[in-house]
């Protein structure tokens, strides 16, 4: 039959565009979709979204490197002179480094490292693994010894090199620099309660009874009359236990194990604080209970000799307290109490001795706030008050008694995830903000205070990054402005608002499109799902722009969303997550369903979600628990059963001692709600979300006769990288083709490095 008539050709090609199977995927939208990857789009993409600054150490300026498709250029800028210039002549050290390594060298993609300014004449920096010291002047090149690590040192020497702190058999040792001569601190130190040393999160034990590894750490006083370290106590806790797999020249798995507690556990890993004086050998413990490793006592130095400070924080995270204890007479002084009925989250303080103060950030009042106590009469007073939370101090000006602060959500009719700088005094008054821009800054102060760098931006508008004076936060130098690269028809993703499941919180998020977006189609919809409670998720700034593109560029509209529950913002909000870490999904679907209201183009009767660690539990949550409205999932690394997690994260956002709400909240409990398609990944060697949950989760779908997919990448931890993490990319993205959108997947895409 043939259609001649132009209307009878545009009939025909409607029937064939809505005709199921017609929707298909070429190499083309794969190779798209590997452009926008964030490990290729950098060199030819995005620039300068965040500009780095390099404070000089006499305070007179800074250097910082800006990036173009070319390369790198090195750049200083002078405060006196109110000038940028180049760092240094890069033709010059370009032929200094070829004469010097052998081999061309790049002059716009110098192949240095660890470059630092040591004066107005002369720069360190490292080249092939080698450490030069680079005459400014003459461009002569010298060779340097290389800088020595200072972490997990076996000795450590006093400031004034009286003495040396070592260990010998479990036990922490001084030696007498001037004659030698050795004592022991302590004499009860064995294996499993170890003097000096820490809990590493990564300690990988090999083999049946193997040694955990070696640690060594104390921390001198200034004046280096005293010791601070600890004991750590492995006499109870409990292990961990993985399996390698991926070893070539093994036929047989190895065993590893790592000591690691998990919720409600008694057998922990405890880490006591010690003190030592010096010249005595005196010991002095305070007088509080142990914490275990995920409560452990914070300890800092005084600037007052012989004293510290104390952070104490109750196991379950409802109770913290703040001491000032000297060691001399071992008198413990109470600065600061909190209980909160939840938990308590982002707690924080700086010492400002000079200043007489101790400031510290608390929810106490319903919103993350910054206080003050007062050292001369322990009084604890407000600095700020308000419906908006304080992200960080930034500077203390001890001498004019005002402090610099980061905030969101304090300015009128912007983004509640907008961070700006403010300056306040002490006792509250004369609250200044510093950087107006209807944007989210980033901001680095100078050493001294005079000068602050400026990064602002939002996820549609470039970054631009300025020097500004701290008076008044007014701009004298602007050094760059983003730079992005993309194909014409390209849109920057929209960000968008709407109302929480409960009718009137506002949630916020933003939509990534497909460059080719045509919005008379349906796309299928994939959410990029992260509800971990000590963050959020809201792209504030341009360095995400295209964090989601290559996903869209499969045929999607690409979605991130803050649901209640997350941080940020107030702590009614915050605690909306506590005891109900799946429950925030519910407001995604509400926020969903409104885009689809809102857009023809955004297709709710096909949503994806997709997530790793925290995100993973997400995915396998969404579908599991809400299965009409969910069709497909990837969940990656994830803690799907919070009882099987390492101890923190479920203690201070699940609560403490476990109860039913665990089996209730627990992804593997819901199996057999299971109607769409799951695919279940994990790293084989992941010490940081262990993987027996992922294989608990695959037993109870097995027993719920659920069909479902799974993935072990045997060497991988809990981030994948190198080869797996290119083939786990490709999996996640066929995935969803097949599943989501319906096509068939391709394999060979003609990926190559």
């Amino acid at each position: 039959m043939r259609l001649n008539h132009p209307t009878a050709t545009v009939l025909l090609l409607l029937l064939c565009s809505s005709l199921p199977g017609q929707d298909t995927i070429g190499r083309a939208d794969y190779q798209r979709a590997i452009e926008y990857l964030y490990e290729n789009y950098g060199d030819d993409k995005l620039f300068n979204a965040h500009v780095s600054p390099h404070w000089l150490p006499d305070s007179s300026g800074l250097w910082y490197v800006l990036r173009d498709p070319g390369g790198e250029t090195y750049r200083s800028y002078s405060f006196a002179a109110g000038t940028t210039a180049p760092l240094f002549d890069p033709e010059r050290l370009a032929a200094a480094l070829r004469d010097s390594l052998d081999t061309p060298v790049d002059a716009r993609r110098l192949p240095i490292a660890d470059l630092r300014y040591l004066g107005p004449d002369t720069l360190s920096l490292t080249a092939a693994g080698r450490r030069y010291l680079l005459g400014r002047t003459d461009y002569s090149l010298t060779r340097a010894p290389a800088y020595r690590w200072r972490g997990n040192r076996e000795e450590a020497p006093a400031p004034d090199g009286s003495y040396v702190a070592f260990t010998r058999d479990q036990n922490l040792y001084l030696r007498t620099a001037a004659t030698g001569e050795e004592r022991a601190l302590t004499t009860d130190g064995e294996r499993g309660y170890e003097y000096a040393s820490w809990y590493g999160w990564d300690d990988i034990i090999e083999g049946e009874g193997g040694e955990r590894p070696a640690h060594f750490g104390v921390d001198w006083s200034e004046d280096g009359k005293w010791i601070s370290t600890s004991v750590v106590d492995l006499r109870r806790a409990q292990k961990m236990y993985l399996l390698d797999w991926s070893v070539d020249s093994l036929y047989r798995p190895k065993l590893l194990s790592y000591y690691r507690g998990s919720p409600g556990d008694t057998g922990m890993v405890y880490v006591e604080p010690v003190f030592f004086e010096a010249r005595t050998g005196r010991t002095v413990r305070p007088n509080l209970p142990r914490g275990t490793h995920i409560n452990a006592l914070g300890v800092r130095w005084s600037q007052a000799p012989g004293q510290v400070y104390l952070q104490e924080q109750r196991r379950g995270f409802k109770d913290i307290a703040l001491y000032r204890f000297d060691l001399n007479s071992e008198r413990l002084d109470t600065l600061y109490t909190e209980h909160s009925p939840t938990n308590i989250d982002n707690f924080g303080y700086v010492a400002a001795e000079k200043a007489g103060s101790v400031f510290f950030f608390s929810e106490r009042s319903g919103w993350r706030q910054l206080y003050r106590i007062d050292l001369a009469t322990d009084a604890v007073t407000p600095v700020t008050q308000g419906e908006f939370y304080v992200t960080g101090i930034e500077h203390v000006n001890a001498a004019e008694r005002t402090l610099y602060f980061t905030a969101t959500g304090r300015e009128p009719g912007r983004n509640p995830y907008f961070q700006h700088l403010y300056r306040v005094g002490f006792d509250g008054s004369d609250l200044t903000l510093l950087t107006p821009e209807n944007r989210h800054h980033h901001v680095d102060i100078a050493p001294g205070g005079r000068y602050f760098l400026d990064n602002y931006s939002t996820l549609s508008e470039p970054t631009v990054t300025v020097v500004r004076r701290t008076s008044d936060g007014s701009v004298v130098q602007e050094l760059s402005r983003a730079d992005l690269r993309v194909p014409a028809g390209w849109s920057p993703p929209e960000t968008f608002s709407t109302l929480a499941g409960d009718g009137k919180t506002t949630l916020y998020g933003a939509v990534w499109k497909p460059i080719n977006f045509d919005s008379t189609r349906r796309y299928p919809v994939l959410e990029s799902s992260y509800t971990g409670p000590h963050t959020h998720v809201f792209p504030e700034d341009f360095g995400s722009v295209l964090s989601m593109q290559s996903f869209a560029e499969l045929g999607f509209v690409v979605v991130r969303i803050d649901g209640r529950g997350s941080s940020g913002r107030s702590k009614a909000f915050h605690d909306y997550s506590y005891k109900n870490l799946g429950g925030g999904l519910a407001d995604h679907i509400t926020v969903m369903r409104e885009m689809g209201r809102r857009h023809a183009w955004f297709d709710t009767t096909r949503v994806g979600v997709f997530g790793h660690s925290a995100g993973g539990y997400d995915a396998g949550h969404a579908v599991l628990a809400y299965p009409d409205f969910y069709k497909v999932a990837v969940a990656s690394s994830a803690d799907h059963d919070h009882r099987m997690e390492k101890a923190w994260w479920p203690e201070m956002y699940m609560g403490w001692p476990v109860d039913s709400v665990y089996e209730q909240q627990s992804n593997i409990t819901l199996a057999g709600n299971l109607r769409g398609k799951l695919l279940v990944t994990h790293g084989g060697i992941d010490e940081n979300v262990n993987p027996s949950a992922t294989f608990k989760l695959a037993e109870a779908l097995i027993r719920a006769d659920r069909p479902f997919d799974m993935l072990i990448l045997p060497s991988q931890r809990h981030g994948y990288r190198g080869q797996a993490n290119r083939y786990f990319t490709k999996v996640r993205w066929n995935y969803f083709l097949e599943h989501l959108r319906g096509v068939e997947p391709l394999w060979d895409i003609g990926w190559e490095d």
